[in-house]
């Protein structure tokens, strides 16, 4: 039995591949990286529809590596799409020599992503991971040079398609074809291309070059405030309120109002001791923020 390894995000495009894999008879196991940016209940939620066991591997460490600093840049936002790419083919080319698949596949379709979904790019990414025509992209194959797979006769290139671009008709269409009902939207999965997040990842990054992955999570939740060099998170509800006092850092203080209704303000130490201004600071925004305030206001500091 021919097997391949698919990378799989759980999207349309990541499906569709799957199941013209499996129209030509060949086995297929999907794997799916995450990390501090984004995970794979999606892809958990497709390979379960699909009837396939998914493959988890975080590797946000060296992800959050490559995000610092990326070799080939970023896109529009904060996101280094095409190391990213890179880093997630060479752990799927580690996996691919353990588990001795036949074939390594993506969902990837030409020009759907501007900057990394190029022939260029493509082959940038083959040449680094020394996977040279080793990649199978059955969704555009057809626009692409011939793969070693297809040489040995491993899979039929007249079986595969030559979608590119933006529009998801082509797809749609190829998903009523192989009678799928439900597939995702196409919404982004990376926080990364987010313009808000992204925009505090940067500010982050400019103030506290060495942040850790425990940082980065924080900016998701709240009103994102600075105080020289200390990060001001206030609650905008219940929900943020309990998830800013289950990330707090031991250098870390939770500011909460004892006495009336407002939100939870967590100050980010970064590995240091906040200063009186700081929590002065952040006691402001703590009322700022707040309704119906008493003559007597107690705030806990914790």
């Amino acid at each position: 039995m021919i097997k391949a390894l698919l990378l799989f995000s759980g999207g349309l495009d990541s499906i569709l591949a799957a199941k013209v894999l499996e129209r030509q008879k060949i086995k297929v196991f999907p794997i799916c990286f995450e990390s501090y940016f984004f995970g794979c209940n999606l892809a958990k939620k497709s390979a379960k529809n699909l009837g396939l066991r998914l493959k988890i591997i975080d590797f946000s460490k060296e992800h959050l590596k490559i995000v610092k600093s990326p070799k080939y840049g970023y896109g529009k936002t904060f996101n280094p799409c095409i190391d990213c790419h890179l880093l997630m083919i060479k752990g799927a080319k580690k996996f691919l020599g353990k588990q001795k698949f036949d074939i390594l596949a993506t969902g990837e379709v030409l020009g759907e992503r501007p900057f990394s979904q190029r022939k260029e790019i493509f082959k940038l990414i083959e040449k680094r991971a020394n996977l040279e025509n080793k990649i199978l992209r059955p969704l555009s194959i057809k626009l692409l040079p011939e793969t070693i797979y297809e040489k040995k006769n491993l899979i039929d290139r007249k079986k595969l398609f030559s979608i590119r671009g933006k529009s998801r008709k082509p797809q749609i269409n190829l998903a009523k074809k192989f009678k799928i009902k439900e597939f995702p939207t196409p919404a982004g999965g990376c926080i990364l291309t987010d313009r808000q997040y992204s925009e505090r990842l940067k500010t982050l990054f400019k103030r506290i070059p060495d942040f850790n992955g425990s940082d980065t999570k924080i900016l998701r939740k709240g009103r994102v405030f600075w105080k020289k060099n200390f990060l001001i998170v206030v609650g905008r509800n219940e929900k943020e309120n309990k998830e800013l006092k289950k990330s707090q850092d031991k250098d870390d203080l939770i500011l909460e109002p004892e006495n009336f209704p407002g939100p939870t303000v967590l100050i980010r130490g970064f590995r240091k001791k906040i200063k009186e201004d700081t929590i002065m600071k952040a006691n402001e925004l703590l009322l700022n923020y707040s309704k119906k305030l008493p003559e007597k206001i107690i705030i806990e500091i914790k």
